[in-house]
């Protein structure tokens, strides 16, 4: 696994976590807004962000909710719970803090580093 995977893999829940904080989503529309807003550097593919939906619901950081459409389909809708949403400010503190650090140590200009 590249390092550039691991990065990806590691930051996979944060990501998920930020972007039901806006509101409900269903597991596709969880890929596609994390494929758009990066400009294709977060692809999250079925066999990372399914198991992942579920661990993080059976850890109590999402609810899961069945709903209908209106074609003949059903879509489990992800939302955020409150253990979920101290979650999500815990890693990001952790995340700023660890980019912050690892801007610093690899020299980069002091503006790199204020995004925390």
């Amino acid at each position: 696994m590249s390092l550039q995977d691991q990065i990806r893999k590691g930051s996979t829940e944060i990501l998920i976590l930020s972007l039901l904080a806006e509101g409900p989503m269903y597991g596709y529309q969880i890929s596609q807004e994390l494929r758009q807003r990066s400009g294709g550097y977060f692809e999250m593919k079925e066999g990372l962000l399914y198991p992942t939906l579920h661990r993080m619901a059976q850890d109590g950081l999402l609810t899961g909710e069945w709903r209908e459409t209106g074609t003949a389909r059903r879509r489990k809708y992800y939302a955020v719970t409150d253990k979920g949403r101290r979650a999500l400010r815990e890693q990001t503190t952790k995340w700023r803090t660890f980019t912050k650090k690892l801007f610093h140590l690899l020299g980069a200009p002091a503006e790199a580093s204020k995004t925390s």
